[in-house]
């Protein structure tokens, strides 16, 4: 058995800082994480953050990674990797099995944050199940993290940060992106990620989806098909699925954490308040499974939980934590600032709302 302050479910962005927070002010912190690399979604990031010097504007998404993973090491955070938590039963137990030695084992923990990001939306078609079609983050860890092409020709479904980023990544490693196609009428990511892809050629077809993808062992064509029922066949041998993620909660169900459907934060959440804590005193949330958000924000809300924990462990006075929890909102605020950020900023209002109600 594990015996640890904090358990930190997750090691991507938002289970990384708030490690960092909660170590920093003498937490003892566990992370237990699947994944045979600590850092999450950094580590395929390879282009620049935007935003100010606080949020690593300029910096590459895997050196954001690694100071993070530097930080957590030399404050003593003990990274469990290989090991996936697959359960939080009564007493903050939580059940992990380690996937190196096929061993079984669990973690007590006095609290617990889950940081378990979110899962790719998968929109049904015909030919759907047919080797080659993928989510956009299947797509960029081939690329990203193992050098592998996905593909020759891809098409791109979602017009979103991720469609459009990952879009970019795959040309750069010698993809060719044939299309991308975007159910809406208007294209939903930052403008500056779509001019990349009009600069270089890439068609973008709003208003219309893949109706059908066609070939015999894996992809061979594609059916593209407007909402004027118009038709259009292109040659690709890999479709990317971007239409967005949903948070990945289910460990937040069975601690009996009240959940919340909001549609502009990925579907049902978990409810917490400002300090990130659930209806569950012990368990905090951070990051997607919070509400689906880009990478810089997963931070601000791990650091937020991490000091919460710190505060509710009395590592903190109320005077501190509450301090260092504004400066937090502070840059969480400069984040949602525009038309984006702003109704998410609504959104999680309306949650915490919600929370102190049930409260």
């Amino acid at each position: 058995m594990i015996t640890t302050d904090l358990c930190v479910i997750g090691a991507g962005p938002a289970g990384l800082a708030a490690a960092i927070e909660a170590a920093k002010q003498g937490v003892s912190v566990t992370i237990i994480d699947e994944n045979i690399r600590a850092g999450g979604q950094l580590f395929k990031q390879i282009h620049k953050f935007f935003g100010s010097k606080e949020h690593h504007a300029g910096v590459r998404g895997f050196d954001i990674g690694e100071k993070l993973l530097k930080e957590a090491g030399s404050l003593g955070v003990d990274i469990r990797l290989r090991t996936a938590a697959y359960g939080i039963f009564e007493g903050n137990k939580i059940g992990i099995h380690a996937s190196i030695d096929k061993r079984n084992g669990i973690v007590d923990a006095k609290k617990v944050i889950i940081a378990t990001g979110g899962m790719e939306n998968s929109p049904a078609f015909s030919g759907w199940t047919l080797p080659g079609v993928m989510g956009a983050g299947a797509a960029q860890t081939l690329a990203n993290l193992y050098g592998i092409k996905p593909g020759e020709k891809a098409i791109m479904v979602g017009s979103g940060n991720v469609g459009l980023i990952v879009s970019y990544q795959l040309m750069q490693s010698g993809v060719e992106v044939v299309a991308l196609v975007e159910a809406a009428n208007k294209i939903s990511g930052y403008l500056v990620h779509a001019r990349k892809l009009l600069r270089a050629g890439v068609p973008i077809y709003l208003s219309a989806t893949v109706k059908e993808a066609i070939g015999t062992k894996c992809v061979e064509k594609a059916i593209l098909i407007s909402n004027n029922g118009t038709e259009l066949e292109l040659e690709a041998d890999t479709i990317c699925i971007a239409t967005g993620l949903s948070p990945l909660s289910e460990l937040a169900s069975m601690a009996g954490c009240a959940f919340s459907y909001n549609k502009t934060l990925g579907g049902f959440v978990p409810l917490h308040d400002r300090n990130m804590k659930t209806s569950n005193d012990d368990i905090y949330v951070a990051g997607d499974v919070s509400g689906i958000e880009e990478a810089s924000t997963a931070m601000e809300e791990g650091r937020i939980a991490g000091i919460s924990v710190a505060q509710a462990l009395n590592k903190l006075s109320n005077t501190e934590a509450e301090d260092l929890i504004e400066k937090c909102y502070t840059r969480l605020n400069q984040l949602r600032e525009g038309s984006f950020g702003a109704i998410r900023q609504t959104a999680k209002e309306a949650l915490f709302k919600e929370a102190k109600d049930v409260t």
